[in-house]
């Protein structure tokens, strides 16, 4: 299949970008790595009127590490991301999730910001984000600000970004200490996943001080749960099950081709002790 007719833009600077995006505003869509949009405009899910190719903007490909957290562009490539020692020693939950991310060729394309601009349900980044309580940096011509992720993603492809608005980056928190975990189940290796779940947990002489857990592929935006009540609970496989058991019954899953609520439910409860249960395996 072929595209619909569209403009095409390849702007030099961010001042540029963001001039288009406020001229054009809901009729224009960014272009990153196109992994996702590509396939959406062949099949002509999406028609912008125009795209706005961003592989010339400077900045946006910047991994910085800081005090409290890294930060990266919403153009950083997924395979860089992978190779990126520092990265993933601050955020290992990137390093355990990103294999499960498409395949070795759509790695090399794909960005951290394009997953996240897309927004699917069942993506593995977005999920990470909001398991580690991340935030995703929204520029305009009227200045920037942070979004956090557990409130950015409203729906299926559908997020807190006005149409004048680029996404230029993604925080990631670190905490000292901390260990994470992750657990998918797909189809076939790098399908999206019919769910999946992320974990952060730290503890101190065998008790848990904090964690933080999400679920994705469950229901239609990833979710964060509130696990506040297990602080100081002992950290082994019973309290990971009782935790993702609790959660399992909190959801409210989609069914779809790939599988019905109940094995969706069931799966929330069986990935969610499986990465919980490895965050604490990791501290």
């Amino acid at each position: 299949m072929k595209p619909p007719a569209f403009d095409y833009a390849r702007p030099d600077t961010l001042d540029e970008t963001l001039g288009l995006l406020g001229e054009f505003g809901p009729d224009a869509t960014p272009l990153a790595g196109g992994m996702s949009l590509g396939a959406m405009l062949n099949m002509r899910l999406v028609r912008p009127g125009i795209v706005i190719d961003l592989n010339r903007v400077p900045g946006l490909d910047r991994i910085e590490s800081r005090n409290d957290d890294v930060s990266t562009g919403a153009r950083v490539c997924q395979a860089v991301a992978m190779k990126d020692s520092g990265l993933i020693e601050a955020i290992p939950m990137l390093g355990l999730a990103l294999p499960y991310v498409g395949h070795y060729q759509t790695r090399n394309r794909g960005t951290l910001g394009g997953s996240v601009a897309h927004a699917d349900p069942s993506a593995e980044i977005p999920l990470c984000l909001v398991a580690c309580g991340g935030a995703v940096v929204l520029t305009s011509r009227k200045g920037s600000r942070a979004v956090a992720a557990a409130d950015f993603f409203h729906g299926p492809l559908t997020t807190a970004r006005t149409p004048d608005e680029l996404i230029t980056g993604l925080i990631w928190p670190r905490v000292a200490g901390a260990a994470d975990g992750f657990a998918e189940i797909a189809q076939r290796h790098g399908d999206f996943a019919i769910a999946a779940a992320a974990a952060r947990a730290t503890v101190r002489d065998g008790s848990i001080v904090s964690l933080c857990f999400a679920l994705g592929g469950i229901e239609d935006r990833p979710r964060a749960f509130d696990t506040s009540a297990f602080t100081g609970a002992p950290a082994t496989p019973e309290t990971a099950d009782e935790i993702s058991a609790q959660a399992a019954r909190e959801v409210d899953p989609v069914a779809d081709l790939q599988a019905n609520a109940d094995y969706r439910r069931h799966l929330a409860a069986l990935l969610g002790a499986r990465a919980i249960s490895q965050a604490f395996d990791n501290v």
